[in-house]
Formats: structure tokens, sequence, C-alpha cells
């Protein structure tokens, strides 16, 4: 049997207390020898599609051209929700036709998209409630032992996106986001990209709101705010994404921030915003 060279990446809301990431692995090896398989994370909060869309945006472009990405945070398992097959960056992505892959969407606008219907790539017989393990999986491993992704099913034009990952421009040039994700340390990732605000921005360019706190510091790294520890900040993160953060503390249990609460960003009239 020839050797694969190819990666899959791992991606779910399982955590790693049962059995369902070892199972998915064991279909993949047992199709595709020679693949590598990288955990990103199993530690996603259960059900939490905005969360998952955001690490995958985060993580698979550091991955070699060529990767395939295998998503499975999937509350509709079973239901209607079609499992697809994205191609897009030179990268390939499996999962749930759920928004998962939004912010990948949004990314490649020339993204290429099947839904999966090719049931000889599946495992026998495919339960209602493990497609990780029954459909994803196989099919990532046939993409891994080098099937073109026009064998698994026809394409499709209507992807299911997520509307909270929309940033809506106001007609006076603000803009109305949400907070995406939180990470281990407390930081608040905002679905506002970062170039909203380059480096050059002055403190007094921008006015920022969470809730009731209004936030008026960019800071460039977070150290530069150790001196005012108490005071949230603005960071442009390293996924691309302006942050909330305190020094050395967590901004989400210290703000009470949870993934979905809004966030504005204004500019001051003397400033100009800048379109991503």
């Amino acid at each position: 049997m020839a050797e694969s060279k190819s990666v899959i990446t791992l991606l779910t809301d399982f955590g790693t207390e049962d059995y369902f990431v070892g199972a998915m692995k064991g279909v993949i090896l047992s199709r595709s020898p020679g693949t590598t398989l990288i955990d990103l994370t199993h530690s996603i909060p259960p059900h939490d599609i905005r969360s998952a869309a955001f690490t995958l945006n985060a993580a698979y472009s550091w991955f070699p051209v060529g990767s395939i990405h295998l998503v499975v945070v999937d509350p509709g398992v079973g239901s209607e929700r079609r499992p697809v097959l994205v191609v897009a960056g030179m990268h390939l992505f499996v999962g749930p036709d759920n928004g998962i892959f939004t912010l990948i969407l949004d990314r490649w606008p020339a993204a290429q998209m099947r839904h999966l219907t090719n049931s000889a790539y599946f495992l026998p017989d495919p339960s209602t409630t493990f497609h990780g393990r029954d459909i994803f999986a196989p099919v990532a491993a046939a993409l891994a032992e080098g099937k073109s992704p026009i064998e698994f099913g026809p394409a499709i034009e209507d992807p299911v996106r997520l509307d909270s990952m929309r940033v809506e421009r106001a007609p006076d040039g603000s803009r109305n986001g949400r907070i995406i994700h939180v990470d281990h340390f407390g930081n608040c990732i905002t679905n506002l990209p970062a170039e909203l605000l380059p480096p050059s921005t002055r403190n007094s360019d921008f006015i920022f709101q969470v809730k009731e706190f209004r936030i008026r510091t960019l800071a460039r790294s977070y150290s530069e705010r150790m001196h005012e520890p108490d005071l949230p900040f603005l960071i442009r993160g390293s996924a691309g994404f302006l942050e909330i953060s305190l020094p050395c503390s967590s901004a989400a249990r210290a703000l009470k921030i949870e993934v979905g609460d809004p966030v504005h960003l204004a500019w001051q009239r003397h400033s100009q915003a800048q379109d991503p």
C-alpha cells in the first residue's frame, strides 16, 4: 500500500474523555495509513459553531498547501443539514453545512463547495448520530489518498452562513460586530478586522463600546498596559481581529463578556474609518 504524506487536521467539540476522536482517527488511518493527523483542538464549547469557525480560520492557513481540515461541531447531525466539502485557498475542508465555514467562504469568495452524496466513500450504514466517524472521516481519508473533490457529489452554491459573523457598516462609517470567541486567557475576540485600526491609530481616533464599557486605548503589546491593570484595551490579535484584553487578567471574567455580545466601533470626527 502506497504511503500517504497528506495532513489531516481535526477540530471538534468532542472533548477527550470519550471514544469519539479516537474512532475518527481509527477510520482515517485504516483507509489512509500514512496520513499525518494533527489535533487542532477538541475543546470547542459544545455546539458552539461560532467558536469553531473562528478557530478554524485562525489555524488552517499555517498548514501545508493541500492539507485537509476535518471539522465536526454538528448540533444538527442526523437532520437534513448537508455534509459538505469545501475547496478554498488551496486547502480542503470537510464538515457539516451549518455555518462553520462562514469565515473561510468570506475569505475566499471563489471557493468551491460540494454536497457529499457519494455513499461509496462512507462507512456502511452510517449512523444518524456520528457522521464524524461514518461520513466525514472516510471522506477525509479518501481525499488524503488523492481522490478528486468532484467524485464526492454535486457542486452547491447556497452554503449556510452565520449572520452573527457579519460586520455591519452604519451610514456614519461606524461598525457593529460581535464577540465571536473567548480564548483560554480570557481575551475577547471580536469579528472586527484588525485592519480597521491600523498600527498608526491614535487613541483619540476611535471609541469602542462593549456593554457599558467604552474603550479608548489600542495597545501594541500586552505588556504595554501593565501600569493600568484594571483598564481594558484593544489589541490587534494574531488571528487578524480586534481583541479586548486586560493585563494579566481575564477580560471576559472581569467585564462579564460572553460570546455573542454586540460591540460597536466608531471614529472621532477628525478621523475617517479604514475600510477592511
